[in-house]
């Protein structure tokens, strides 16, 4: 049998954490399995429809590398893949339920429908529209809802997450399929279009677990075999006591993507987020995670959210591809985090600067502030040399004298390159008897008047030997 998933997004805005994911574990599943992913975009609910979210859905999945096998863009046997140009074949398969009298047309008004769950409020009792399903209902034509007439009994079924579950006859309603408005509801449209396209496991967040009868109900009725069902735990707010929501703080991932986020690193934190192999590993690639990936190692309970951890795993991704496919790899993708001063900076420079501060980034857009002065002139903030822990016991004639040896020292360096810098740097501690952290604080602050730089002796390489001893006169100068 081919394993075939899907992932079924709503168009109904930006594409957050907890839908990323939903998409990344189908994904691994087809194509350890030599299967494919569908991609469906389920836009039925015209009220929420977002101009633009279904082109984001794509981009975001592009990104990621999450590219499927059939669905928007790519075509495939089963199309259209957007549900609101599939109306005809849900009322198809509308009418197989009418003719065998499942399904009935429903002409109660909204309001009546509110006095009767008022009515069920008042005498504390569960309200279900089965105990109101009207008599004789009309003959069904677009324009009526259409409800499917559930037969109330229990169901088990096994979840491949959650375990054995089972449910009683009190939770099976009448549930609509057919909306006002001609649309299908996703109880019903997600049934049929499955079916249609041979999906072979189903999964979804675990909020539609309690649905899950009504579900199976459907797939009595029609004769269809049930898929898989796998119900992915919620991914929790930091606090971990509610699932994550826009108001925790979360952004979107295309807010991650223009942060500096890469895409090796939200994949593999996300894959992470609810599984793992069973060992310490942290760092996959997109192949380790195929080759690696099981649904029964994703856990049955809601996994934190942290966002420190999704910067963790992209500083190791920053350093791993630099590691591996060298600066120029990595630089490609650096084009719109450098800070407006290297703007007409040409790209060698650039690379120079990048590979001497590769491994303090977190996020690539931290080139902006981590490496200005490597661009303009800094401005001389002579107070952060007085305020400084490991100077601020220096006088200024002090400071003054040390900077100007400083000058000296390395004006007497013939070939201006990391060893040479460090050999007259490792002098100087010598002749001035100053521990590094005075001596190299001072250089650093000197030349950059930025809280971080890269280690002292790259720094000074790539700035040169006249833009180097420039700033140190022109500080000492200044004092």
């Amino acid at each position: 049998m081919e394993i075939v998933t899907r992932f079924a997004p709503s168009p109904t805005g930006y594409i957050h954490i907890g839908n990323v994911r939903s998409a990344i574990y189908p994904y691994l599943l087809a194509k350890q399995n030599n299967g494919k992913m569908i991609l469906r975009i389920e836009d039925t609910d015209r009220a929420r429809y977002v101009d633009g979210a279904t082109e984001l859905i794509e981009d975001t999945l592009e990104w990621l590398g999450l590219n499927w096998d059939e669905g928007p863009v790519v075509g495939g046997p089963h199309e259209p893949y957007f549900q609101s140009e599939r109306k005809d074949i849900y009322i198809k398969w509308a009418k197989k339920l009418i003719e065998e009298g499942r399904a009935y047309a429903d002409p109660t008004s909204p309001e009546q429908i509110e006095k009767y769950r008022k009515e069920c409020t008042d005498k504390k009792i569960p309200f279900l529209y089965r105990n109101f399903r009207p008599e004789n209902p009309p003959k069904w034509e677009l324009g009526l809802p259409l409800r499917f007439k559930s037969e109330p009994k229990s169901y088990e079924w096994q979840d491949e997450v959650m375990g054995e579950m089972s449910s009683g006859p009190e939770v099976l309603d009448d549930i609509i399929l057919i909306k006002k408005d001609g649309f299908p509801t996703y109880n019903f449209a997600h049934i049929v279009d499955d079916a249609e396209m041979g999906v072979t496991h189903v999964m979804r967040g675990v909020e539609y677990l309690s649905s899950t009868p009504n579900y199976l109900a459907l797939y009595e009725a029609f004769g269809l075999e049930r898929p898989k069902l796998v119900s992915l735990p919620h991914i929790l707010a930091p606090q971990g006591n509610k699932k994550l929501g826009k108001r925790d703080g979360a952004k979107s991932v295309t807010e991650y993507r223009d942060d500096g986020v890469l895409a090796e690193a939200m994949l593999n934190y996300l894959a992470c987020l609810g599984w793992n192999d069973g060992t310490e590993k942290e760092i996959y690639s997109k192949e380790e995670l195929i080759k690696c990936f099981s649904v029964d190692r994703i856990q049955n309970s809601g996994a934190r959210y942290d966002e420190n951890k999704l910067y963790w795993y992209n500083g190791q991704w920053i350093r791993k591809i630099f590691d591996e496919k060298g600066a120029e790899a990595l630089y490609t993708r650096t084009k719109d985090f450098w800070p407006e001063s290297a703007k007409e900076a040409d790209d060698d420079y650039k690379v120079k600067v990048f590979s001497i501060i590769y491994d303090r980034l977190k996020t690539l857009s931290d080139l902006r502030s981590m490496t200005d002065y490597f661009f303009k002139e800094p401005k001389i903030d002579l107070d952060m040399l007085v305020k400084n822990k490991f100077l601020k016991k220096m006088s200024e004639s002090e400071i003054e004298s040390l900077l100007k040896l400083v000058v000296r020292k390395l004006s007497d360096i013939n070939k201006w390159d990391a060893d040479s810098i460090q050999a007259a740097l490792n002098e100087l501690l010598n002749e001035t008897k100053k521990k590094p952290a005075e001596l190299f604080s001072l250089i650093r602050i000197a030349i950059s008047f930025a809280p971080f730089s890269p280690a002292l002796n790259l720094t000074l390489e790539v700035l040169g030997k006249e833009t180097s001893l420039a700033r140190l006169n022109a500080v000492a100068s200044a004092i």
